[in-house]
């Protein structure tokens, strides 16, 4: 099988005292037509994994093929079949949207034509606009506008809602769904994991240079054990009772399959809610304790990075 990106033992390390490894002997495999997210936290390797498979770093060590070729003898060839949206982009202020699309169709041989381009990212309206004039979404659907103008067959997207409002996010989500629909793959880094499940087929969680989880969405927050997650605080600390009593009595509530506790924040991973939240009142009652708070959802590929690391994404 000819795979759309593969590299093995990729290894990136910056020169420094100490020297800081970046990327530690990665694996990756995507898929034709997938649309495949790297995740992680910030300075996880992400961007740095990306950078490389675009060509625009060289790897300490490792090998890197995109389409089947390589950047050492096919450069060209690789840019002609794909699009990039870096994670920051900065576009001429004073050129209008159309001049600037115009100017990015130049650079591939064949493609779209500008107002197709245009009208996929719904800125047609803004077409003879300065791109100062831009709104913050705007700007980031002309980003994208100008990686896929050249019609590729592999489009990059490093973290491209960051910073946008919801609104302006949603927006996005549409326009990588279309994209998706005409069968094209796409690789895309990113730290919200809501974004990870709604556009990936599958997903790689990176943390500290390393894959440390992949699989589809649906496969890793089934790795839990459980699909629901019970949240709750208490006006004191379960294991500060004058018993000595420690928090462990929660593990022997029905259908839990796993806590994770914090002096008063406390997290349930169960099956059956309905099952757990009764016994979960009654055993507070009878311990004198009060919830300060309470909430119930879904487990998420946050709660798989959590279990996997012992950490939340935004904390360093």
């Amino acid at each position: 099988m000819q795979f759309a990106i593969r590299c093995q033992n990729l290894v990136k390390t910056y020169r420094g005292k100490p020297p800081v490894e970046a990327v530690k002997g990665l694996d990756l495999e995507v898929l034709p037509g997938e649309c495949f997210g790297v995740l992680g936290p910030n300075g996880a390797g992400k961007t740095t994994t990306i950078e490389i498979l675009e060509g625009l770093l060289a790897p300490t060590s490792g090998s890197v093929e995109v389409l089947g070729m390589s950047w050492d003898t096919q450069a060209d060839a690789i840019r002609q079949r794909m699009g990039v949206s870096l994670q920051e982009t900065q576009l001429s202020e004073r050129l209008t949207v159309r001049e600037t699309m115009q100017l990015f169709r130049s650079f591939y041989r064949s493609g779209m034509t500008v107002d197709e381009a245009i009208e996929l990212v719904a800125l047609s309206e803004k077409a003879n606009a300065w791109v100062k004039n831009l709104s913050g979404g705007q700007k980031q659907r002309l980003a994208v506008a100008t990686s896929v103008v050249g019609d590729p067959d592999i489009l990059f997207l490093d973290e491209p809602t960051t910073g946008l409002d919801p609104t302006s996010r949603r927006q996005l989500w549409d326009i990588i769904r279309s994209f998706r629909e005409r069968n094209k793959t796409i690789l895309l880094t990113t730290h919200y994991m809501e974004e990870a499940e709604r556009l990936c087929d599958r997903v790689a969680i990176v943390d500290s240079g390393r894959i440390i989880a992949i699989g589809t969405p649906r496969e890793l927050i089934s790795s839990l054990g459980a699909e629901h997650v019970i949240e709750f605080m208490t006006n004191s600390d379960l294991g500060s009772s004058d018993d000595g009593a420690s928090f462990d009595w929660l593990k022997s509530l029905p259908s839990v399959d796993r806590i994770e506790s914090d002096h008063s924040h406390h997290r349930i991973i169960a099956g059956e809610p309905h099952a757990v939240l009764p016994a979960l009142f009654a055993e507070l009652k009878q311990r004198d304790l009060r919830l300060a708070n309470l909430t119930t959802r879904h487990a998420s590929l946050e709660d798989v990075f959590v279990s996997l690391t012992g950490r939340h994404l935004n904390e360093n």
